[in-house]
């Protein structure tokens, strides 16, 4: 497909874990007159997953899904979203008087292929930092454990017990998967073409010299940003998106490089280290960091442990993806026996059930607006059975795919637990 992009917006891509100062990054990069870095659009994330709907839609996600991949066959389906995108930045540029659209949204680690095909030609800023860091701010700010509560295991094997089981600790699964499967990703997406690599270490220990250096690449003169301080953010204060914290600070300072070392316990520290592996910590260049930590007590445990992790961790994304947003894998993990049989029975008369409710107490007295109202209500109903009936053989296909899967990933988890008992459990901080 041939393209023209002379008439498009200067898009950049801002890349970085959750936690790792992307939020930081961006707003000190926008201080250049040119540059616009709202918090986090999510855009392309969103423009990924089009035509994927919540279940609970009267017409089913599957049949929307098929529906619009029909529809958007005929099309150019890249260039309809690249059109889209397009305008959303340009329309956001224009109102801001910028040149430049900096989209600064940290999982985009997931769409990576999907940014590159939609913009081949936009440059990418990559944002690293320790991973032991990321994980101190990860518990801090978030309140997300690395330890479980439970005694014998730590976190990352109760998570994945988790996954299957359907425990409130699932929520911690994602924060895991940024690390076990997003910091790979985006370690790999450092040898892209026009990719500026920043270290967060350097951007808060010396961010005039970082500031200018990025800027400069964008092809802007970056002697025109004055200097690297944090105010003005009401821009952020009135987001529900982005760093809070960037709000408190009164400027740019380098105390949470090491805070990492006082606020993570030796146990935290294996978890982490267990779950990106030594090898990625030494390519990524934070080889001093993990030997502090091998001098505090932890051991690498080998290549073999974190690919285990991600095996898991993969067969669970993909789990999501094939499964969709609203997925309840703890009813599956609960009776996997009988989840096709309960599906097959309740599929066609539970979507239509809230409409049913509404209808018991219909607004006004007079009978001829209830009959109408009624009427109506019938239809919904009607048209919420008839589309939950045509999208029942693809749920009942997708459900015993799910089942198959979650078995599984129930086998992996196994297996890495016998990977990790032939190992030397770590001793505890005194």
């Amino acid at each position: 497909m041939s393209r023209n992009f002379n008439n498009s917006p200067a898009v950049c891509f801002l890349l970085g874990l959750p936690r790792s100062g992307t939020t930081l990054l961006a707003h000190l990069l926008q201080k250049h007159p040119d540059i616009a870095a709202p918090p986090e659009p999510w855009l392309m994330l969103a423009l990924e997953a089009f035509g994927r709907v919540d279940h609970r839609h009267p017409a089913g996600p599957s049949l929307i899904q098929s529906a619009t991949s029909e529809f958007l066959g005929r099309v150019d389906r890249s260039s309809v979203s690249r059109a889209f995108a397009d305008a959303a930045y340009s329309q956001y540029l224009a109102a801001a008087g910028k040149r430049t659209f900096i989209d600064k949204t940290p999982r985009y680690w997931m769409v990576l292929d999907y940014l590159d095909s939609l913009y081949p030609e936009a440059p990418h800023i990559l944002l690293l930092r320790n991973p032991y860091a990321i994980a101190a701010s990860l518990k801090s700010t978030w309140g997300v454990p690395f330890v479980s509560e439970r005694s014998a295991p730590p976190a990352s094997m109760a998570c994945l017990a988790d996954l299957v089981l359907g425990l409130p600790q699932l929520d911690l699964a994602y924060s895991l998967a940024d690390f076990v499967l997003g910091l790979p990703a985006l370690a790999a997406h450092r040898a892209r073409r026009q990719t500026q690599v920043v270290r967060y270490e350097l951007l808060v220990a010396r961010p005039d010299e970082e500031i200018r250096r990025v800027i400069a690449g964008l092809g802007y003169d970056p002697a025109r940003i004055e200097a690297a301080t944090i105010e003005q953010t009401d821009y952020l204060r009135s987001s529900n998106f982005g760093d809070r914290k960037i709000l408190e600070k009164q400027g740019v300072d380098k105390r949470s490089v090491h805070a990492w070392q006082t606020e993570l316990t030796i146990e935290e520290m294996q978890a982490v280290t267990d779950l990106v592996g030594a090898e990625l910590f030494i390519e990524l260049g934070y080889e001093d960091e993990l030997r502090y930590a091998q001098q505090a007590g932890i051991v690498d445990r080998g290549r073999a442990v974190t690919e285990r992790y991600r095996q898991v961790f993969r067969t669970w994304w993909d789990l999501l993806a094939a499964a969709g947003p609203s997925f309840d894998i703890s009813a599956a993990a609960r009776e996997p026996n009988s989840t096709v049989q309960e599906a097959g029975q309740n599929t066609s008369s539970g979507s239509g059930a809230s409409t049913v409710r509404r209808a018991q107490h219909p607004a006004g007295s007079d009978m001829e607006e209830n009959l109408q109202l009624a009427n109506a209500m019938v239809a919904q109903l009607k048209q919420a059975l008839s589309g939950s009936e045509a999208d029942r053989a693809v749920r009942l296909h997708a459900i015993r795919d799910r089942d198959d899967t979650i078995e599984t990933l129930r086998g992996e988890i196994v297996r890495l637990e016998q990977t990790l008992s032939l190992r030397e459990p770590v001793e505890s901080r005194v």
